[in-house]
């Protein structure tokens, strides 16, 4: 299956929550990744609040965008039925396909 962003709300900052095609969701923080030529403008939090949702990931007027799959992988997931949050980089499903736990 393909990582689709299909929903996505600025929060705050380079904080953005997403919604993607597996049923997963959770914030990502953005502000470590705004390097290059492309990200530049993003650093102007009024530009960064701007994105749109384009070819199934964030993107901005500019051109810039981040892959969805990248985006899948940093964001920090809410398992709503137990309340726990955690990074969805490790090795073991989640019962509610939020990501991957240690």
């Amino acid at each position: 299956m393909f990582t689709h962003v299909e929903r996505a709300k600025y929060l705050d900052g380079y904080k953005v929550w997403l919604a993607f095609n597996d049923g997963a969701e959770g914030e990502i923080d953005l502000s470590s990744e705004l390097d290059g030529e492309i990200f530049e403008p993003l650093k102007d939090v009024s530009f960064f609040k701007s994105f749109t949702l384009e070819g199934h990931t964030l993107s901005w007027s500019n051109g810039a965008d981040f892959a969805p799959e990248f985006l899948r992988e940093q964001v920090s997931c809410i398992d709503r039925k137990e309340t726990h949050i955690w990074r969805a980089s490790a090795i073991v499903p989640l019962p509610n396909g939020c990501g991957l736990a240690r």
